[in-house]
């Protein structure tokens, strides 16, 4: 344990008299908390901004003059969805799926308004987020630091001095990566600290942060342990700086790539003109409400008056136009929400594989991992979208429900001139109407969905552990 402890404080102090890595130190450091303080003001604002629109849209429903509740329905209204407490961390992918929906009758609508689709081009290729900067920038900062602690010494020949000083290769490896450790942590510290933020005022999301400060913290330690080892595997620094960073390459950049295209040859998924043009069959497959000679909509009438026991639409105690509209809209919500199912269950099938190809790049954990957490991730997009439009089909049949029972039949057919203002209901309606609040995933479901990334980096440092005492005792041959 001593001896790890000096060649801990030789390799540190070593880096400190290197200007180049003592540069790379302190801006990788400074990069961290740039990128934390930006992010944190970035969603704060986002924040503000969707909670201001959010207002502005229930204002602009709300102050609707007397109407048909039809009018209503086509007028439509937008629901936003508010970033949850992490998202600062890991903006995930809400810059490209949108956080806000326009909910009309008739239709089933996606998110839009995402970052991406708003701002510079520049935008796709990534935010400087904590998440980003430790994913991306701190494993490669980490190899050009780390590359040839043990290389080095094999190349200038001071490793076999320090074994014949009686050195342990286990004291030797232990110290280099001890070293590595403490640096990794410098660049953990500034976005753990923003993590604490932003959980410090938001109830149950406390333990969710401490989680992702462990998944960071498996992450960030693998890669000292990966690095570690091929160093003590190179007899030549270059050798090892070009191992380190092809490696870096692949993990971080080709598989995270690679890995989406292939789940998405494996798992196709209908693009929007085939779904519009599938949609639209199966529509008018299911009947047309406006022709009288339709069999399921004239069974459909037949059931109402049978029901109310009459002969004729016009002896109905309500609005048979009402009751029309809303079967309608039952009938095309069941089939939109087919629709929508099928293809969050190929999404879901993607992201799974996509998540199998963590065993070639921890890099893919540990992004699964961050996402869930902020709430960013496919999961939390997907139930934004079935809580809009949840919210969606009870506004549009609270308002057919409405014509049903406050718009006469009579009224509703009369084409002379007064006609229009006494199909019209009292404005005072439209606030009754419930406001649209997203909710987010509990604790414990986050929590459960974060243990299967954990369970992938802490196999990742295992793997690299044991390939590090595999390279003690090989050390420990040298003389």
């Amino acid at each position: 344990m001593r001896g790890a402890l000096s060649v801990m404080k030789n390799e540190l102090r070593g880096l400190v008299r290197q200007r180049t890595a003592l540069a790379g130190i302190v801006l990788m450091t400074l990069l961290t908390i740039t990128a934390t303080v930006v992010s944190l003001h970035h969603m704060q604002a986002a924040a503000e901004h969707r909670a201001r629109q959010q207002a502005a849209a229930q204002d602009a429903f709300d102050a609707q003059p007397d109407r048909h509740p039809h009018r209503v329905v086509h007028y439509g209204h937008f629901v936003y969805r508010l970033p949850a407490a992490l998202a600062a961390f890991d903006p995930g992918v809400d810059p490209f799926t949108g956080s806000s929906m326009f909910l009309e009758g008739h239709r089933q609508n996606t998110a839009n308004f995402g970052d991406v689709m708003q701002n510079s081009i520049l935008t796709r290729f990534g935010q400087l987020t904590p998440a980003f900067a430790l994913q991306i920038l701190a494993p490669l900062m980490l190899v050009f630091l780390g590359h040839a602690t043990l290389a080095q010494e094999r190349q200038s020949g001071t490793l076999r001095q320090l074994m014949l000083q009686g050195a342990s290769g286990r004291s030797i490896l232990g110290g280099k990566l001890a070293a590595l450790l403490v640096i990794s942590a410098l660049f953990l510290l500034p976005a753990f600290l923003g993590l604490a933020a932003l959980a410090w005022g938001s109830p149950g999301t406390l333990p969710v942060a401490l989680t992702v400060m462990l998944g960071y913290t498996l992450y960030l330690a693998a890669w000292c342990v990966l690095i570690t080892v091929v160093s003590s595997m190179m007899s030549q620094r270059r050798d090892a700086l070009l191992a380190l960073i092809g490696g870096w390459a692949v993990m971080a950049l080709l598989v995270p790539r690679i890995a989406p295209d292939l789940a998405y040859a494996a798992f196709p998924l209908p693009d929007r003109l085939h779904n519009e043009v599938s949609l639209a069959r199966d529509l008018r497959a299911l009947g047309d409400s406006h022709d009288a000679n339709d069999p399921y909509f004239a069974a459909f009438r037949q059931r109402v008056l049978d029901q109310y026991g009459v002969t004729r639409i016009e002896d109905l105690p309500v609005n048979y136009k009402g009751l029309l509209a809303v079967e309608g809209e039952r009938l095309s919500s069941s089939l939109f929400n087919r629709y929508a199912a099928d293809a969050a269950a190929i999404q879901h099938r993607q992201n799974r594989l996509v998540a199998g190809f963590a065993v070639l790049s921890p890099v893919l954990a540990i992004r699964q991992l961050s996402m869930a957490a902020a709430a960013t991730d496919l999961r939390a997009h997907l139930g934004f979208l079935d809580q809009a439009e949840q919210h969606r089909y009870q506004l549009v049949q609270q308002l057919n429900q409405m014509q049903a029972d406050e718009v006469s039949y009579a009224d509703d057919t009369a084409k002379d001139a007064g006609a229009d203002q006494r199909k019209r209901v009292d404005s005072s309606q439209w606030e009754k109407i419930p406001h649209f609040e997203f909710r987010s995933q509990g604790t414990s479901t986050v929590l459960a969905s974060l243990l299967a990334p954990l369970l992938v980096l802490a196999g990742w440092l295992t793997a690299a552990l044991l390939l590090l005492g595999v390279m003690s005792r090989r050390l420990g041959v040298i003389r």
